[in-house]
């Protein structure tokens, strides 16, 4: 009996020995579990600064002025604000309707003519009629028609898309030399025009209420319908988009016609704001609009180009250069900024988006 028992016990580990295996195992686990719980937020806070940094830097960048001495009695003003507000409205609405074929990897370099073209044709026509109403269809028209033929040359005649637009621009600024013989047309602007382009609502600027209500129809379009997913994937594969049935010639000339109706929208409120139209004018919303939207994707949603981050950007340049204004640098220096800034939005752009893809 007592053999028998020193056996049996001899046969049995002690439980710490058989469980020590499976308690390690746990422990490893947990500690991955833990681990990984860190990665993640780590990764979280690395995805929020590359979100929102840009909105920060425009923060940190509007401090600044406020305490530099050569700024700080003119820039941290309830004018200052307002002007700023208002003044990159323009920009704003034309950056959108850039963005739009920007999301199907398509340049449209006729931006800024289209407005251009469109705020002559208005100042001209509410000088000499004075019928507001009629001004908007025409600015509207206008726009969604040179947008529109851009759309056929790019899709049906397969033009690259920066040839085409470039060649539309020129073409644009011809048109604009020979109406307006480089002199700014008669400006008698109806009142109830430059009312909207300068008056204010609660304090705030109606202009730029009016530029956020077309940057949340834009974006609710881009973000909550079929219309707008089926544009984010062509953007995205155009061949892949082919293979899955999608339209992908239509869905492109419908950005570039959408982008004409924005640039005509923002001509129209170019004669709002400033009274009149200058036959140069078009040619300076090209390139602050370009590094808006390729700073968009730098910003809310990192390595894609979007609306809430053109409007960041819009302001972010306008911030700086309006701080710099103030202090007495030289206006060639704007040149240097919205060129640089152009440089690194499309460098931000590659970084982030291949970052995320791979």
């Amino acid at each position: 009996m007592s053999d028998t028992q020193e056996t049996t016990n001899g046969s049995v580990a002690p439980p710490d020995a058989a469980t020590a295996p499976f308690a390690g195992g746990a422990a490893e686990a947990e500690q991955k579990r833990k681990a990984a719980r860190a990665r993640t937020g780590k990764a979280r806070v690395v995805d929020f600064f590359e979100a929102y940094a840009l909105l920060v830097l425009l923060a940190v960048i509007a401090l600044f002025f406020c305490f530099w001495s050569e700024t700080s009695s003119t820039f941290p003003t309830v004018a200052n604000l307002r002007i700023l507000l208002a003044s990159q409205a323009v920009i704003g609405v034309i950056s959108l309707g850039l963005l739009l074929p920007l999301l199907c990897q398509e340049f449209d370099l006729s931006v800024g003519t289209i407005a251009g073209l469109t705020a002559i044709m208005v100042a001209e026509y509410v000088s000499s009629e004075g019928n507001v109403l009629a001004a908007v269809v025409l600015a509207l028209t206008i726009g969604l028609a040179i947008g529109a033929v851009n759309a056929l040359i790019v899709t049906r005649l397969h033009v690259n898309g920066v040839i085409a637009t470039l060649g539309m621009s020129t073409i644009l600024g011809g048109i604009i030399l020979q109406r307006t013989g480089g002199l700014a047309p008669a400006s008698n602007i109806p009142q109830s025009l430059t009312n909207f382009g300068t008056g204010l609502v609660a304090g705030v600027p109606v202009i730029f209420v009016t530029l956020l209500v077309i940057a949340a129809i834009t974006y609710f379009v881009l973000n909550h319908t079929s219309l707008g997913r089926q544009i984010y994937a062509v953007g995205s594969n155009l061949e892949a988009a082919k293979l899955v049935g999608l339209r992908t010639d239509a869905l492109r000339a419908t950005t570039f016609a959408a982008a004409g109706l924005l640039c005509g929208l923002g001509g129209l409120l170019y004669v709002s704001r400033a009274g009149g139209a200058s036959p140069n004018v078009g040619v300076t919303f090209t390139l602050p609009a370009f590094a808006a939207a390729f700073l968009s994707a730098a910003s809310v949603r990192p390595g894609r180009f979007n609306v809430w981050g053109t409007i960041i950007a819009v302001y972010f340049l306008a911030v700086l250069n309006n701080g710099l204004s103030l202090a007495g640098v030289d206006p060639y220096v704007n040149d240097y900024v919205n060129g640089g800034a152009l440089i690194a939005g499309v460098a931000l752009a590659t970084v982030l988006y291949r970052r995320r893809t791979t």
